[in-house]
């Protein structure tokens, strides 16, 4: 779906208006295993495939089911791309960022070509620094999940790409958040937390990309992909076990290892550890509450 135009964030109005539009369009539930996997998968394939550009771009890749399956698909069509990932360096202080374990070890099985931010404390304190000035509020969520990917999206823009992967709005639309776990009806959950990414995801990704020059790439919103992800019963999308259950189906369909298909990934500002490093310069900075130190910042 178009979030850009003529150089501009469309409105909020409009993207609800969207989600709306698209929401009348799910004409009837999705059910049974098989049905389910054979027709997202089609649609999925598809809206990534059909979003490829004809030159090297690059994926912020954190080795979770997203961006994995965007770049096994990359691979599959033959196109020319980098894989970004951003976390934490291990040190005698602080365990690593898992997001880097798993994303050289994907990597590695796939031949796919990685480049890695490995950031210690003073690295990420710098980028914490700037990403909260760019996105010019105190949202410690906000600036986690930004600080997880703006070292690679810096990356990308000193390699020279245009173009820059995310995978966005796979949560929203496959049930991937515990509030969705908590929800008495998934679906609506899904659909009132696609309603809500304008002013929790948009207006942070888009701006960094917009800040070094980049187009951000998200085929998880393609509007078909959001019909068809939209119908499918919301059995199909969470278990007692698993989240995204039915992506990890396809997964599986499409050729991923079952390893990758099924990795319980923590949200970027965990998996790359920038929220443990946002919380150990609140305290050393003297702050009791994240805000505060984040606040502090913007003066």
């Amino acid at each position: 779906m178009e979030l850009i135009k003529e150089g501009k964030l469309i409105l909020e109005k409009d993207w609800v208006n969207n989600i709306n539009i698209l929401e009348k369009e799910v004409k009837e539930v999705i059910k049974g295993k098989e049905k389910a996997v054979k027709i997202v998968k089609s649609d999925f394939v598809k809206a990534v495939n059909d979003s490829f550009p004809d030159e090297k771009f690059g994926i912020l890749f954190s080795g979770g089911i997203d961006s994995t399956l965007i770049a096994f698909l990359a691979k599959k069509a033959g196109k020319d791309f980098v894989c970004y990932s951003v976390g934490l360096k291990r040190s005698d202080e602080l365990k690593g960022a898992d997001d880097l374990f798993w994303s050289k070890k994907i990597a590695k099985e796939y031949g796919f070509d990685l480049k890695v931010v490995e950031l210690g404390v003073e690295g990420f304190e710098k980028i914490i620094e700037k990403v909260t000035k760019i996105l010019g509020e105190p949202d410690v969520v906000k600036i986690g999940v930004g600080v997880a990917l703006y070292p690679g999206m810096e990356k990308a823009k000193k390699d020279g790409l245009k173009y820059i992967y995310s995978g966005l709005g796979s949560e929203e639309i496959f049930a991937g958040y515990q509030r969705h776990e908590e929800s008495k009806d998934i679906n609506k959950e899904c659909w009132n937390g696609l309603k809500k990414m304008w002013g929790r995801d948009f207006t942070r990704d888009t701006l960094l990309a917009e800040k070094l020059g980049l187009t951000l790439k998200i085929p998880f919103l393609d509007k078909k992909l959001i019909v068809t992800a939209m119908g499918v019963d919301s059995s199909l999308k969470m278990n007692a076990e698993y989240k995204k259950l039915i992506l990890r189906y396809v997964a599986e369909e499409v050729g991923l290892k079952k390893e990758f298909c099924w990795r319980k990934k923590k949200a970027a500002q965990y998996g790359s550890k920038a929220d443990k490093v946002i919380a150990k310069l609140t305290k050393k900075k003297g702050f009791k509450l994240k805000k505060d130190y984040v606040k502090s910042l913007l003066v």
